[in-house]
């Protein structure tokens, strides 16, 4: 699947699919879209996000 390029539009769309319940974490959610968990990390974390694992979002 083609995740959106602009690290805020990815922050909204990763953490809509993640908030709405349909994956258990950020791992679940990329192997069912079929997309590369590090590639997200580095995408947010160079925007200043951070992954919260407890919350399942990225902060």
């Amino acid at each position: 699947m083609n995740i959106p390029e602009d690290p805020y539009t990815l922050l909204s769309f990763v953490n809509m699919k993640l908030r709405d319940g349909d994956y258990e974490d950020l791992t679940d959610l990329c192997a069912t879209l079929d997309c590369d968990e590090s590639i997200i990390r580095k995408k947010l974390e160079e925007a200043g996000f951070e992954y919260n694992a407890d919350l399942k979002q990225f902060r």
